[in-house]
């Protein structure tokens, strides 16, 4: 028996739908300001020794600007969701817009280390208030097949982004040296900004007026606003475990307050949401594989930069068959799960448990600098798989939310997917470093890391074959 297709991709529409003529236009416009929050994640790594020797930024410093942005722009995903469908996303767009280009141009003339990190965390922020406003208005603007197709271009664009960015950052920086080239690592956002800004303006639909009452929910928020700042925070940071059992109880409270408060007003999200199995098991299936090929990036260029002595133009481009793969499938896996549902899924969580285990066989095999031409099949078969899971899985689970509320849903999703991130590097990074202070063998100890990244992915695979087999069931 064939899956279902209408169960697993067909979009849960609560409004009438006419199709806005600029729709493709406007979405060109997401695509191009997503692809730049994204690229602000991967293109700073290459830039932090510049900063370093420019600003005399000490160790904690160039920790945070890295880690500051992730912080403050998974805080904001779920409020700036919400936000977005309650308030209109075209105002949520601009407004995040505005900040993310002012922010960047702050990051660009800082003076300091002290003022980098504090424009990071605003760079942070305005990013998190972009972020769910694009995927909302991809639910808003298109249905069915095209919305796939729309949600297959954004995959490609996330993929995109993290090929590019290491490669551009040691372009600029071998190009216009290292006191100037990290500066224009952030002032390049300047141009593409407010030409983005203008065609908004232009094509971006106008704002259907959301709910008449802007519920805010100011104790959901600030629960949650802990609760997820806390998980982060502990690991990014290292060093607090105590933020661990902390982030627990917060979230647990949270949860509790939701409840409570749904029964009198409209709670931050509606925790219905998880009920819907397509939409909890995808979120689930997210958050395991970010961790996983999240953490790969890391140990990887702890590897290459550190034993292996590759700069950071050559270890940038190391990941190239991994993104490009990545790219290029998620254009192909966008169109094929409105046939298929979820094997495609399943599908490409077997590539990518392949990719990584035959990654660690190159590194078993070619431990020296060869590594990198050994690895490159193998990775750009993890790239073709992660291409295959993060679009679809995206265009999977908020198939089953309302359109009303897709921009929190999307937060909530996009939320999940930075903690499992934060977690995969925090986990395989500790193994990476333990071993290698253990032993003094790098090789090793990248080894070790790809064994728990597998476990990881492998983990999301068994959620996504549960899922496609409850889905067949339920047929």
């Amino acid at each position: 028996m064939s899956p279902a297709p209408a169960r697993q991709a067909g979009p849960a529409e609560d409004e009438a739908y006419t199709p806005d003529p600029r729709r493709w236009k406007a979405l060109a416009v997401c695509l191009v300001v997503g692809f730049m929050t994204l690229l602000d994640v991967s293109i700073v790594n290459v830039a932090l020794p510049s900063i370093a020797s420019s600003l005399g930024a000490g160790d904690s410093a160039l920790q945070w600007i890295v880690s500051g942005y992730a912080l403050t722009f998974g805080l904001l995903l779920v409020p700036a969701g919400r936000f977005g469908d309650a308030r209109g996303r075209r105002q949520a767009f601009l407004l995040g817009l505005v900040l993310f280009v002012l922010a960047s141009l702050a990051c660009g003339l800082a003076p300091s280390s002290g003022w980098l990190v504090g424009a990071r965390l605003l760079q942070g922020f305005a990013g998190g208030l972009l972020t769910p406003q694009v995927s909302g208005l991809v639910q808003q603007l298109f249905r069915g097949a095209e919305r796939a197709r729309a949600f297959a271009a954004l995959g490609a664009s996330i993929g995109l982004s993290t090929a590019v960015g290491p490669v551009v950052g040691g372009l600029l920086i071998a190009g216009a040296g290292e006191d100037l080239g990290w500066r224009l690592v952030f002032v390049v956002n300047l141009p593409i900004g407010v030409v983005a800004l203008l065609l908004a303006l232009r094509l971006l639909p106008a704002d259907p007026g959301g709910s008449k009452r802007y519920d805010t929910d100011p104790v959901g928020v600030l629960l949650l606003g802990a609760g997820v700042g806390s998980l982060l925070l502990a690991l990014i940071q290292g060093g607090l475990p105590w933020l661990y059992p902390v982030g627990v109880l917060l979230l647990a409270t949270w949860v509790l307050w939701e409840r409570r408060y749904a029964r009198s007003g409209e709670p931050l999200v509606d925790l219905a949401l998880f009920r819907r199995a397509g939409y909890s098991s995808g979120a689930l299936v997210a958050v395991l594989f970010f961790a996983g090929f999240t953490g790969s990036f890391f140990i990887y260029s702890l590897h290459l930069q550190g034993e292996l002595e590759y700069g950071a133009l050559g270890a940038g481009a190391a990941f190239l068959p991994f993104a490009l793969g990545s790219a290029a499938a998620a254009l192909a896996g966008g169109r094929l799960v409105t046939r298929l549902g979820r094997p495609v899924v399943v599908a490409g969580l077997v590539l990518a448990v392949l990719g990584f285990a035959g990654t660690w066989v190159a590194a078993q095999l070619v431990p020296g600098r060869g590594l990198v031409w050994a690895a490159a099949v193998p990775l750009l078969v993890a790239g073709v798989g992660s291409g295959l899971v993060i679009t679809p899985n995206i265009t999977l689970t908020l198939s089953q939310v309302p359109v009303r509320g897709a921009g929190t849903a999307g937060g909530v999703l996009q939320t999940g997917q930075r903690i499992g991130a934060a977690a995969g590097i925090a986990v395989t990074g500790s193994v990476f470093t333990s071993r290698l202070a253990g032993s003094g063998d790098s090789a090793a100890a990248f080894r070790a890391g790809l064994l728990v990244i597998t476990g990881l992915v492998a983990a999301a695979l068994v959620v996504a074959v549960v899922d496609a087999v409850r889905g067949r069931a339920a047929v």
